[in-house]
């Protein structure tokens, strides 16, 4: 009896070993399909890779790897410009669009929880509370900046003869949460409003928000 006891205890510990494995393999999967279509993606477009002498597919499975060893504090953002002629003008507007849409998403996120939880009292100081999201979204796009770390970049011709770039770029969610947290505390010395609200504010500003 204890020997049966010990075996079905032994089969019940294996359970979740099982899963972990058939969870493994599943997104194994799902990643190969996304890595296939990505470059079926590429080529059909015309992209090519920039700025690295590494091929195209060795750069994506890379930049998987990347977001797969940080796990879910990994996250993807993807900078584009099109419309210009030197390349190097190219990557900066790429840099500067990641950084603007990341801290659009942030502001929006803050706003839509402020006016949701606070509700009168946000409504009551719209005006300061604007200028705060106003100060706020400013400034994590000058934070975010030193937290992304640039992963690949693809570039295409256009018919007119001027290009348009896309860069990926990883960056760590904790590490993306100090910088939104310090653009939080450069926003509340603009505005009073941030200051009043400052620890209801602060733990809407700590929060992670998903892509749009």
């Amino acid at each position: 009896m204890k020997k049966l006891v010990l075996f079905l205890l032994a089969i019940v510990m294996m359970v979740p070993s099982f899963e972990a494995e058939a969870q493994s393999k599943k997104l194994l999967k799902l990643q190969k399909k996304e890595y296939k279509e990505k470059m079926k993606e590429y080529r059909k477009g015309g992209w090519e890779l920039f700025g690295s002498s590494r091929s195209l597919d060795v750069a994506l499975l890379s930049h998987y790897e990347k977001l797969n060893a940080l796990g879910e504090d990994g996250r993807e953002l993807v900078g584009i410009a099109a419309n210009f002629e030197a390349k190097a003008t190219g990557v900066q507007w790429a840099i500067n669009d990641a950084c603007i849409k990341y801290a659009q998403q942030a502001g929006s996120y803050v706003k839509g929880r402020t006016t949701a939880d606070m509700g009168g009292d946000a409504n009551r100081d719209e005006a300061e509370f604007n200028r705060f999201y106003a100060a706020y979204e400013r400034l994590v796009e000058k934070e975010i900046k030193g937290e992304m770390s640039e992963s690949y970049s693809v570039i295409r011709k256009m018919k007119d003869g001027k290009f348009e770039i896309q860069t990926y770029f990883i960056v760590s969610e904790s590490a993306a949460s100090k910088a939104r947290v310090r653009a939080m505390e450069d926003a509340a010395r603009e505005t009073e409003v941030a200051q009043i609200y400052a620890n209801k504010v602060s733990d809407f500003v700590r929060e992670g928000f998903d892509e749009e």
